[in-house]
């Protein structure tokens, strides 16, 4: 290496520690044979001060000239250092840089080295004034033309090349500073992809799909990371529905969308729509039909205002009140603001003066100014302060090409900012930069106007708990979300949808959980005109969306993720009425599932547990009828699932607990047995009922309940059985034979048989009550929270005391009945138990069965204790139809007082 010559004495204001450092790190690096560092400093086209400025400003152009310090020897040369270069020398430089290597090869590596190099020489010029504004604005804009362009050509002539080729083009046009050649040191490029027609290259592989493959590989190859430099961040998020969109859209779609519903805002991007690479022919076509949506001839009466309204959301949602007065580019009076005044006065007036269709936003301003749109004076006061941003912009930028447009609180880097940009101190800086921002602002609102403080009477959100939450919400129903699209008719829909919404999520639980659903919803719907007419039209399907999202986590992430299920559970007597074991299995032989695509089936269920479960929201049913419904769907999908798997039915499957007497609720496992000998098929039937698809899983099987529980067959014989029961079994074990009942198999009347003989000989067990007891004391035990209050299931007259009373009147009376409200029914026919006692056991456990479902239908799965926060007891209270919590505890006492009271007087010895 050769030795580094002495630098020199610090001389000049960018002589900081830092920049003797890297410096001096440099020398070490220096090439062999290349003329030294001090002489090439001392006779730099552009002065040294001009190199120590870079250093001072910018870490990225330090570690560029570090890892590669033959770079600083390239930018000696005067023409590279003192003269702008076109599109042309660029690409030539490009092509000199690859040599014979391919571009493409390693990921792009030559590009992207070309890239790095290229934005130093642009950041030199810049800081050393050597460069006017536009200049460095077009070649920053240009470098990312052939960057796309040379990735494009690559991989358009690879893909044709490897899947074949449509007969149709796709081109890319740059939208936002891109489209007007206005780039910043650090700008991601907005794009958008367009293909001429719709067609198919195979029977399978449509153009849509081809050219969403090429897309998708575009943006790959800039998203990779590489050790030679990044490339440019590409963001579609302005493309016909945003970030939820289809990546690529052909020419008839992007019509039919932007004539049925383009946006405002979609108006201001396309203004700057400008073709970077692809077929020209087809961007001069999408650009003719577009004309009149991008420059209306008669603009609407509310345009300045909607744009204000747009501007005033961006302060609040992305700039911050905190920044308001230190943002460039968003602030109050920055260069959007800017940008604001010139795009709204080309929609108002481009379509009869075609000499205002321009991108860029300073040749537009003075057209503007030279038709006398916009006064003289002003239009050179906006582009005094457009020149003063974008200069405070870079140098925020160039430090390390991060996207930022913040100016630093007082402090080291606000008076680096400021000397670098010729200011004596920080505060000559700060005030420049507030009384541009004041003048901008100030012809904003004469030319654009101030946003209204309200769009229409201010809706009443005390109902919220997070009320700027729910009011940011409901203003993205009307807006959209970020990257989202809403026409203005939907805006116009969506005025007279809001206080029907606000009405109904009154009437739930938990009014900012619904909403927080709805809006999901609505954006996973898609088409939400279509919605909100639909909604707006139909009061009585509102109510069922936001008490359903009050009601079921769970059924309401199964409409966002399946929006068109509400149309399909709506139609006209879809709700009415219950559907028995046979007609869902009729229902199920039509789905054509197979033992290897079950598929078919899951969704059946979850549809129709969904179907269960509006029902219920609705209150079209008692909670008994439901419990019936839940379990015949149930039974339906396990036998046909079953009979799938095993035509030959030599399995005999019987169910037992709450599946045994038709009455399960949601998120339940199914209690079964099997009897028979092919241990094979239950293990078979039930992994297949309990794999989880992306259509969820069909149940979860339980089969402790057999002898011997965890521990015994999963499968056994009848000879088996009788064994078992007659000598060995617990008296909790015949207990639970009141349940069953036999779903399949040619074995079940044998096995019923058998069920009921030993039963009715545990029935006459002296030692009946304290058995029972027993049994209620370990369950408390074993399963309860540690606070009998909240144990509605196992505590102290919860409902298995209910249950265990019931079935130890059936066992002693000899009363087979599988069902608990059947078997009240019987009991009080039979007189041994009074009609009041009976009336008053039902109604206590009619309500804690109420509880449970309210608290298994949120996240559709097993609860057994009532909630323990505050909030979370007040909506369980309101979903139970009772204003507070405290309210709820006294029928919620009395149920259970009820349920022990009476299984004190009845089941005794």
């Amino acid at each position: 290496m050769a030795p580094a010559d002495p630098l020199g004495e610090p001389a000049g204001k960018f002589d900081s520690a830092q920049v003797r450092e890297t410096l001096a790190a440099l020398a070490e690096r220096w090439p062999e044979g290349a003329p030294s560092l001090g002489e090439l400093l001392a006779h730099f086209p552009l002065g040294e001060e001009a190199v120590r400025h870079l250093f001072a400003v910018s870490s990225i152009c330090r570690a560029r000239l570090l890892q590669e310090p033959e770079v600083l020897l390239w930018l000696a040369d005067p023409e590279v250092a003192t003269e702008g270069r076109g599109h042309r020398r660029m690409l030539s430089d490009l092509r000199r840089l690859a040599g014979s290597q391919p571009i493409a090869a390693n990921n792009f590596r030559v590009l992207r080295r070309w890239k790095g190099r290229e934005m130093v020489r642009i950041a030199l010029r810049e800081v050393a004034e050597a460069a006017p504004l536009e200049e460095t604005l077009t070649e920053l804009s240009q470098l990312a033309d052939i960057c796309l362009t040379t990735v494009f050509d690559h991989w358009n002539e690879e893909f044709r090349r490897r899947w074949g080729s449509p007969a149709s083009e796709m081109t890319i046009f740059g939208l936002g500073k891109l489209g007007g050649r206005e780039l910043n040191h650090s700008s991601d490029v907005d794009l958008i992809f367009v293909y001429g027609e719709e067609g198919q290259l195979t029977a399978n592989f449509s153009y849509h799909q081809w050219f969403t493959r090429l897309g998708n590989k575009i943006i790959e190859t800039f998203a990779i990371s590489d050790p030679a430099g990044s490339l440019f961040r590409v963001d579609l998020r302005l493309r016909p529905e945003g970030s939820v969109g289809p990546l690529v859209r052909s020419l008839e779609s992007m019509e039919n969308y932007y004539a049925g519903f383009g946006e405002t805002w979609e108006r201001l991007a396309l203004i700057k729509a400008r073709w970077i690479c692809g077929d020209r022919e087809l961007a001069y076509e999408f650009l003719r039909q577009h004309q009149p949506f991008i420059f209306p001839k008669n603009p609407t009466p509310d345009l300045l205002e909607e744009i204000a309204l747009i501007k005033r959301r961006i302060e609040r949602d992305i700039v911050g009140h905190e920044h308001l007065e230190r943002n460039v580019k968003l602030g109050v009076g920055g260069i959007r603001e800017i940008e604001f005044v010139v795009q709204a006065l080309q929609l108002l007036h481009a379509a009869r003066h075609p000499f205002l269709q321009e991108t860029s936003t300073l040749k537009s301003l003075r057209g503007i100014a030279q038709l006398e749109f916009l006064p003289e004076e002003d239009a050179a006061k906006l582009e005094a302060a457009y020149r003063f941003f974008r200069r405070v912009e870079h140098r925020l930028q160039i430090e390390a090409e991060q996207q930022t447009h913040t100016v630093p609180e007082p402090g080291e880097a606000l008076q680096l900012l400021a000397s670098s940009l010729g200011f004596n101190d920080e505060s000559a800086l700060l005030a420049a930069l507030h009384g541009q921002m004041q003048t901008v602002r100030a012809i904003f609102e004469r030319v654009v106007g101030a946003a209204p403080p309200n769009e229409s009477v201010t809706p009443d959100f005390s109902i919220f708990h997070d009320r700027p939450r729910a009011e940011k919400m409901m203003e993205q129903l009307a807006r959209g979300a970020s990257g989202f699209h809403v026409a203005p008719r939907t805006r116009q829909i969506y005025r007279r949808l809001r206080p029907l919404l606000l009405s109904s999520l009154a009437q739930t639980a938990d009014p900012d959980g619904a909403l927080n659903q709805f809006t999901r919803f609505v954006e996973a719907y898609g088409l939400r005109s279509l919605l909100f007419e639909l909604l707006v039209t139909n009061p009585r399907l509102l109510e069922l969306l936001t008490r359903t999202f009050d009601a079921s986590e769970a059924a309401g992430t199964l409409l966002i993720r399946r929006p068109q299920l509400l149309e399909e559970l709506t139609r006209s007597g879809t709700l009415d009425g219950s559907r028995d074991v046979s007609l869902h299995r009729q229902r199920l032989e039509s789905l054509g599932a197979t033992s290897l695509a079950l598929d078919p089936v899951r969704n059946y269920r979850r549809r129709e547990l969904l179907r269960i479960l509006l029902r219920e929201v609705l209150e079209l049913a008692p909670l008994p009828t439901l419990l019936a419904e839940q379990c015949d769907l149930a039974e339906a999908c396990l036998l046909f699932v079953h009979k799938l798997l095993q035509p030959n039915d030599d399995l005999t499957i019987i169910a037992l607990g709450k599946f045994g007497g038709r009455e399960i609720g949601y998120g339940a496992d199914l209690d079964v047995m099997f009897v028979g000998n092919d241990a094979r098929a239950a293990q078979q039937l039930i992994g297949e009922l309990a794999l989880s698809t992306a259509e969820g899983s069909l149940a979860m099987i339980d089969p402790r309940l057999r002898p011997e529980g965890e521990k015994g067959p999963l499968v056994s014989s009848l000879e088996t059985l009788r064994a078992y029961y007659e000598k060995r079994a617990q008296f909790w074990e015949l207990q639970a034979l009141t349940r069953a009942r036999p779903l399949t198999g040619r074995l079940g009347p044998e096995f019923l048989a058998l069920a009921q003989e030993v039963w009715r000989a545990a029935g006459r067990r002296p030692d009946l009550v304290r058995q029972i007891e027993n049994m209620l004391a370990r369950i408390a035990n074993d399963r309860g929270s540690g606070n009998d209050f909240y144990d509605f299931k196992t505590g102290i007259g919860g409902m298995i005391e209910a249950e265990f009373l019931i079935q130890g009147l059936q066992m002693r009376h000899g009363i087979w009945e599988p069902n608990f409200r059947a078997a009240v029914e019987k009991l009080t026919t039979a007189e041994i138990l009074p009609q009041t006692d009976g009336a008053s056991l039902r109604s206590a456990y009619d309500f804690l069965r109420a509880c449970e479902s309210v608290l298994r239908r949120w996240q559709n799965r097993s609860v057994s204790k009532l909630p323990a926060t505050r909030a979370e007891e007040d909506f369980f209270a309101r979903r139970m139809k009772i204003r507070s919590i405290e309210e709820f505890r006294l029928p919620y006492g009395r149920a259970r007082e009820v349920i022990h009271s009476l299984r004190l007087r009845y089941l005794v010895d």
